[in-house]
């Protein structure tokens, strides 16, 4: 046996057979303070006071960042998925698309939006002013968005589904890994939940005011419907954007509107979480440090194959307004035929995520919706009247509910360090929107009505996405008996383990003893 091992069990030896002279070492180690057992179980917890503190703080973010993030989210899938109300209102006929020119243009947004994930979130990060950053490319994707109202062939909007991508892929990873620097695990699934209710929302209220712009503005100052369509919606956009940029605060340690007290309590509550500290080492070497972390870590590959499962399945909503035009009715009538399903899912999502936050549970959670949608598949591939064929559509959009969820997880199975964290949430999401590059070519207008091909790849992508969630959880096991282990006095702790509880003491300024007990405190929620 080596020496290094040696004296590993030795100190080991020494928990087993004396919890003073661990507490003893324990002192000796001391970065900043030495502190009592009892002292270091305090900093494990907040106080009565902070307790409080913490409570008006949450009703602050959530008063304030949520209904921005919302928002912004909201005009982010209307931006991206206006293309497909276009379809319906002469877009195809103006710009002479044929063949597989309409499906590719979907597909290219999703090309220039996964080349930039990784690296637009490593930059955020390094930024420290997300206000500036996903403000500035929320107008700039509102600003494409405006000018593909000009267009007048094929390639060009190709050309600006391609860029759109590209200007819109810094801001949902991000605000994912925005979100995670101020909310809690528990806190995680309901926020995430609300916060994609924009989409959920945008494909309801989207899809209606195509139907008031195709109704009421077709052929005004000599342009189509689907031109006014992208000036609205891409106007609005910008000025959501400048909004961003002066009111969006960046931290809870930079947010001038919180008390010192308030600051405070943000930090801790957040350390106490993740069980360590959550603010990266200075440079920019920390950025990649944190990638190499996210990519050698099993769960990063798993939780990407979850999520390009489930966001394949979902790629129906590209063809939302194709499909409710398979139920007989005008192109009118088949766009207000889409608000109904996602104003349900929006209800439904909610309560998903108050209910998964309060049992304390992601795994049962991001299942139980896949079956559903399966059966919403099977029904909508042989199903033929109207009754059958539209409640096919409500349970099709039961995938949507696993996103608040699997957002949550992602934050919840890697939260630290907050570079680990960007780089894997900016991974996931190109893994996962990936899905998006390749499934609208499988909806083709031979398939019509019942779109028997593409429903049956949905149903292997939610079987691939049910077997992930059963692996993930199986990971998560055994990283909390892991760490089981580490609360454990009478476990041997190594070199590597002493020296990330010193860099935790430093970073806190608390010592050894109490960063320990932080250690003690996390588990992954399964």
């Amino acid at each position: 046996m080596s020496s290094s091992s040696q004296e590993e069990k030795g100190y080991g030896g020494e928990l087993k057979n004396n919890d003073i002279a661990y507490d003893e070492h324990l002192r000796d180690n001391d970065v900043v303070a030495k502190v009592s057992t009892r002292e270091a179980q305090h900093h494990a917890q907040l106080t009565e006071e902070e307790l409080v503190i913490q409570k008006k703080l949450r009703r602050k973010i959530d008063t304030l960042i949520m209904p921005l993030v919302i928002t912004v989210y909201l005009m982010n899938y209307i931006d991206r998925n206006n293309y497909a109300a276009a379809r319906l209102q002469g877009l195809e006929k103006d710009l002479n698309l044929k063949g597989d020119q309409y499906q590719l243009g979907l597909s290219i947004l999703f090309v220039g939006y996964v080349l930039m994930q990784v690296p637009s979130n490593l930059l955020l990060n390094v930024s420290g002013r997300p206000s500036w950053y996903i403000g500035f490319f929320v107008i700039a994707w509102g600003l494409v968005s405006l000018l593909t109202s000009q267009v007048k062939t094929a390639g060009d909007i190709i050309a600006c589904r391609f860029i759109l991508g590209l200007v819109e892929a810094p801001f949902f990873a991000g605000i994912l890994f925005y979100l995670s620097k101020w909310y809690t695990k528990g806190e995680l699934n309901l926020r995430m939940s609300i916060f994609y209710a924009g989409s959920l929302l945008s494909g309801a209220f989207g899809s209606l005011i195509a139907a008031g712009i195709l109704h009421g503005l077709a052929g005004k100052q000599g342009l189509s419907a689907w031109q006014w369509l992208y000036i609205i919606e891409g106007s609005i956009t910008m000025a959501i954007g400048v909004v961003i940029v002066f009111v969006l605060p960046d931290f809870p340690h930079t947010w001038k509107l919180l008390s010192p007290e308030m600051k405070h309590v943000a930090n801790r509550r957040m350390a106490i979480d993740a069980a360590d500290t959550d603010i990266d080492e200075a440079g920019g070497m920390s950025q990649i440090r944190g990638m190499k972390l996210a990519f050698t870590d099993p769960k990063t590959y798993v939780l990407a194959i979850m999520y390009h499962g489930t966001t394949g399945a979902a790629g129906f909503q590209n063809f939302f307004p194709t499909l409710t035009k398979t139920l007989g009715f005008d192109s009118t009538i088949s766009l207000v035929l889409v608000a109904p399903p996602y104003i349900f899912m929006v209800i439904w999502s909610l309560c998903h995520g108050i209910a998964s936050d309060k049992v304390g549970n992601r795994f049962w959670f991001f299942l139980y919706p896949i079956p559903l949608t399966i059966i919403g598949a099977l029904l909508f591939m042989f199903v033929d009247g109207f009754g059958g064929r539209y409640f096919s559509l409500f349970l099709l959009v039961f995938v949507f509910a696993t996103n608040g969820t699997i957002y949550a997880w992602i934050a919840n199975a890697i939260p630290r360090p907050p570079a680990k964290r960007a780089a894997a949430l900016a991974f996931v999401n190109s893994i996962g929107n990936a899905a998006s590059i390749w499934t609208p070519f499988t909806y083709n207008a031979t398939d019509a009505p019942h779109y028997v091909t593409p429903m049956g790849i949905n149903i292997a992508l939610l079987g691939a996405a049910g077997i992930g969630a059963c692996v993930l959880r199986w990971l998560l096991v055994r990283d909390n008996a892991r760490l089981e282990r580490m609360a454990n006095m009478d476990a041997t702790l190594t070199e590597k383990d002493l020296a990330h509880l010193r860099k935790t003491a430093e970073t806190e300024g608390i010592d050894i003893s109490a960063a320990r007990q932080l250690q003690k405190s996390y588990r992954y929620m399964i």
